[in-house]
C-alpha cells in the first residue's frame, strides 16, 4: 500500500483549503523609503513611518468585496521593523511619529479582519536585519524570536496563520522546537506556513503558478526564493500548497511601478493556475504612504473578484449526478453548451484520485467521447475545454488509492468572452 493513501488532512488544513483566496499585505517602514529592496544596507529610521490616513478597514473591506476569505499582514519583514509596539526592540511603531508613537498596525489590521469576517494571518520574518546579535548569539536571538511571537499571539485574540518567510534564513539554525512549542501552546488552532512544523507550504515560486500535478502529500519543502535547495521532511506529510504573487512588480508600495499592475487577463490566468489546480492563492498589494490600498490596485482587485464570481458562481442548473460503476454521470433533458468543468474531491480521508477521465455524450449522435484526461483533482480542479454542446457528461476515476469520493461536480458555460 502506498503511504499516501494513509495520510489525511486535519480539520484545520481542510478549512484552510476551503478559504482558497487571500490578500497579502506588505506594509511597514520600508514603504516610506522609495526603492528599498530586501536586505538593503541603507539605514532606516522609525521616525519616517507616518501613514497619516491608515485605513485597515479599507484594506479588508476591499478583500471581502473581492471574495477573499483571509489576509496576511507583514507584522515584521526582513528589515526587522515591528508593525506593533514590541517591548523587545526600539525599531518599531512605538518609535515613530505616527500617532505620537501610540499606534499599532497589527491591532488595527486584526480588528478590521474580525469586523468583516476575514481570517487574519501575520507574516513574521525569522531573519531580522535590525538585530545585530542575529548571527552572533543564537540563544539571544531565539529568546527575541520567542518573545516577539508571544506578543503577537497573546495580545490580539485568535490568529489563523503565522507566515514564516525563509528568505535570509539559509544556513541559520533556530531553536524550532522551542519556538513551535510556544506557538502551539499559545494558539493551538493556528496554521504555520512552510517552516518549522508547517501546516501548509509554499508552492516554490512567486509567480502564482502551481505545477501539474499539484499533490497535497509531499516529502520535501522549498523554503526560500534565494536557494534551490529543499528541506527533506522526515516523512510524507499533508501540506497543501499556497501560491503567493504580487499585483505589481514590487511587494511593497513604490511610486514607480503603477504601470506594472497586472491585467485582468493575467490575473485570471493566475487564478486558473493556482486555485484551478487545487492550491490557495495569496495576492499581494502594498498599501501606499497614506496607509491605503492604491486606487488602481483596488479597482483591479475588485474587477478580478467580479470576474471570478461572474464565471463560477452560477453553474448550469443540473440534476444531481448519479454514481454508477465508478462513474459520476450527468444527463441533461436538453443539450446545452459547456466550456468549464469544476471537480472537487472529498479530501476528508485523504487524496485518492490518481487518474481520471471526462467524457461527454454528444448532442447530435449521442455518442460517448473522451474529451479530457487528468491526474490529481485535490481540493479543486478547474478544467477548461472548447465550447461543446452535450447531452451528458461523465467523470470516471481510472486509478485511485482505495475508493475515491467526489464532493462536488459542476458545469459552466462562460462563452467567448473569457481569456
Amino acid at each position: 500500500m502506498d503511504t499516501k493513501q494513509q495520510i489525511k488532512p486535519t480539520k484545520r488544513q481542510l478549512e484552510f483549503q476551503s478559504w482558497e483566496f487571500g490578500l497579502f499585505i506588505h506594509f511597514g517602514l520600508r514603504t516610506f523609503y522609495e526603492g528599498y529592496v530586501d536586505f538593503d544596507k541603507r539605514p532606516m529610521s522609525p521616525t519616517s513611518f507616518n501613514p497619516t490616513n491608515l485605513d485597515c478597514d479599507q484594506w479588508i473591506r476591499t478583500a471581502k468585496e473581492a471574495g477573499m476569505k483571509y489576509a496576511v499582514l507583514t507584522a515584521k519583514h526582513h528589515d526587522g521593523f515591528s508593525n506593533w509596539p514590541s517591548k523587545y526592540t526600539e525599531f518599531s511603531v512605538a518609535e515613530s511619529s505616527w500617532k505620537e508613537g501610540k499606534g499599532d498596525v497589527v491591532r488595527e489590521f486584526i480588528t478590521a479582519c474580525k469586523k468583516y469576517g476575514i481570517k487574519p494571518g501575520l507574516y513574521y520574518s525569522p531573519y531580522d536585519g535590525s538585530a545585530d546579535f542575529y548571527n552572533k548569539d543564537g540563544k539571544a536571538y531565539d529568546d527575541y524570536f520567542v518573545n516577539q511571537v508571544t506578543e503577537l499571539l497573546t495580545n490580539y485574540g485568535d490568529i489563523d496563520i503565522i507566515w514564516f518567510d525563509g528568505a535570509g534564513s539559509e544556513g541559520h539554525e533556530y531553536d524550532w522546537e522551542r519556538i513551535v512549542n510556544t506557538i502551539r501552546s499559545l494558539q493551538p488552532n493556528i496554521l504555520i506556513f512552510n517552516m518549522a512544523d508547517p501546516d501548509f507550504r509554499w508552492v516554490g515560486n512567486e509567480d502564482g503558478i502551481a505545477p501539474v500535478p499539484c499533490w497535497n502529500v509531499v516529502d520535501t519543502l522549498e523554503f526560500s526564493v534565494l536557494t534551490d535547495e529543499h528541506d527533506e521532511l522526515s516523512r510524507q506529510l499533508w501540506l497543501p500548497a499556497e501560491c503567493d504573487v504580487q499585483m505589481r512588480d514590487n511587494w511593497f508600495y513604490s511610486d514607480n511601478d503603477e504601470h506594472t499592475v497586472k491585467s485582468l487577463e493575467e490575473l485570471m490566468g493566475i487564478y486558473y493556475s493556482s486555485i484551478g489546480r487545487g492550491a490557495n492563492l495569496l495576492l499581494n498589494i502594498g498599501p501606499d504612504r497614506q496607509g491605503l490600498l492604491p486606487e488602481k490596485d483596488t479597482r483591479r482587485l475588485l474587477e478580478f473578484g467580479r470576474e471570478i464570481k461572474s464565471r463560477f458562481n452560477t453553474p448550469i442548473t443540473i440534476e444531481r449526478c448519479e454514481y454508477q460503476d465508478g462513474k459520476w454521470i450527468y444527463q441533461s433533458k436538453e443539450p446545452h453548451l459547456i466550456d468549464h468543468i469544476i471537480i472537487q474531491e472529498d479530501l476528508t480521508d485523504g487524496e485518492r484520485v490518481q487518474e481520471f477521465e471526462i467524457s461527454i455524450i454528444t448532442a447530435k449522435t449521442r455518442r460517448p467521447l473522451t474529451i479530457y484526461k487528468g491526474s490529481n483533482i485535490g481540493h479543486k480542479a478547474i478544467i477548461r475545454i472548447p465550447s461543446v454542446k452535450v447531452r451528458g457528461v461523465s467523470l470516471e476515476i481510472i486509478t485511485s488509492y482505495g475508493e475515491a469520493a467526489i464532493k462536488e461536480l459542476s458545469f459552466h458555460h462562460i462563452g467567448e468572452n473569457y481569456f
